[in-house]
């Protein structure tokens, strides 16, 4: 018995963590989970039972998310798991916890559901938010199928043509030979405020129509993520740095799809980050002038050459034959102390999913997406942003009982005729 099972662990197949993935396993613990949520809103509540089975039918599809973490002598690299798969448990807890993969049968992503609601929750070696709704999106469908045999024939019981399997490394695939750094930290202006108790967080959704954003962002001459990161930076000086002058910048980390630049439909992460930096250098800005300056930053950043730099210079330390052949434990510790020099450089973080679809005649029993971000070291307080159909859901995350920030921008959009309904967990009224 024994003897099989060896042989059978032998041939189990293996794959490496990608570019960005390396960083999340030597920084991840309690209080610092590295891992993210997406989740869908059903018109009905959601059997739990029901949404174990469709996770058992839809996980043996996806590699990505059938894996487990393994340390090698050089890198961590994964593993195919072949424990049983893990049990669909109805929410008790706050969102984006650490996950314990002996807990978990090894596994790093959790499936949980709360009245009506979906939730995946998925630790960022694995990949990115849009890794996780393709998986997310698919264990809906097989759901809403088991659940209403009525649709019968109309349907089909195997995974939607354009959900892709994909598990290429698409850092690698594009990756650029001889890139410099091209670009520097400052150290930036840190939200600091009363610190929740660990493992504790505030969320406050805001759902405004798409259409009323869209439409003032226009007015601006600027795009929706571009006007949402400056009400962003306008909300944090005016109502944080109280209009006064810092020798800090208010940095904005917004990470890039790479997908659509780059022709990919890799399963795992392929983004980067760039950053929207503000320097409140006098007292009286206006939210146009801090808009103006936000915008101008973001649009010198986000273009084809500009990302396929940033991230070929990150690959291009992977790549290096002299620090591949570091022992593992020992890139821990450069990895460590780089991203604790990093992570001083930014404020705030904006992440923003787009424009999400969901199949026919699926799309009628969903409600709507969000996510929600763990918080990272120098960061207390994330935004993300979802789009289904006219619903946009803004979602704040914070570590700290002060909610002015939040406060500012939901009054910025109202002010400028945006219509918002507000739903927190109830954090604040503890």
């Amino acid at each position: 018995m024994r003897h099989k099972r060896k042989n059978r662990n032998h041939n189990l197949k293996w794959d490496k963590l990608d570019n960005t993935a390396q960083l999340f396993p030597v920084i991840a613990r309690e209080g610092m989970s590295n891992v993210y949520r997406v989740a869908v809103r059903l018109k009905e509540p959601v059997d739990g039972t029901v949404l174990q089975v469709a996770l058992e039918k839809v996980l043996p599809h996806f590699d990505v998310f059938r894996s487990t973490m393994r340390i090698g002598i050089f890198w961590y690299y994964f593993e195919e798991n072949q424990r049983e798969t893990p049990k669909v448990k109805e929410e008790y807890t706050y969102p984006c916890m650490f996950i314990n993969p002996y807990s978990n049968n090894n596994y790093l992503f959790r499936l949980t559901y709360y009245k009506n609601r979906i939730n995946l929750e998925v630790f960022h070696a694995l990949t990115d938010g849009n890794g996780a709704l393709t998986f997310l999106k698919e264990i809906t469908y097989q759901y809403i199928r088991l659940k209403h045999q009525e649709l019968g024939d109309t349907v089909r019981n195997s995974l939607e043509v354009e959900t892709s399997l994909d598990t290429s490394d698409s850092y690698i695939r594009n990756y650029r030979k001889k890139q410099k750094k091209t670009y520097k930290t400052k150290r930036a202006v840190m939200i600091k405020g009363d610190k929740l108790p660990i493992n504790q967080f505030a969320i406050i959704h805001g759902s405004v129509p798409v259409s009323e954003i869209k439409a003032v962002a226009k007015s601006y001459g600027v795009t929706i993520n571009q006007y949402i990161v400056g009400v962003y930076t306008w909300a944090i000086y005016s109502s944080y740095l109280k209009n006064r002058k810092s020798d800090k910048p208010i940095t904005t980390a917004v990470p890039v799809n790479l997908r659509p630049y780059f022709a990919s439909d890799t399963n795992k992460n392929f983004f980067v980050v760039v950053s929207a930096v503000f320097e409140p250098e006098r007292e009286d800005y206006t939210f146009e002038e801090v808009l103006e300056i936000t915008t101008k930053s973001l649009k010198e950043q986000i273009n084809k050459e500009n990302l396929e730099k940033l991230f070929s210079y990150n690959v291009s330390n992977e790549m290096n034959l002299a620090l591949r052949a570091v022992p593992l434990f020992l890139k821990r510790i450069a990895i460590r102390q780089v991203f604790n020099a990093s992570a001083k450089a930014n404020t705030t973080t904006v992440t923003n999913l787009g424009i999400i679809k969901a199949a026919e005649p699926y799309d009628s029993f969903i409600d709507g997406f969000e996510a929600v971000l763990s918080m990272s070291k120098g960061q207390n307080m994330k935004m993300t942003v979802t789009s289904y159909k006219d619903k946009m859901t803004l979602t704040f995350s914070s570590s700290i009982r002060e909610n002015d920030i939040q406060k500012t921008f939901f009054r910025k959009l109202s002010e400028d005729g945006i219509n918002i309904s507000i739903e927190t967990n109830g954090v604040y009224y503890e």
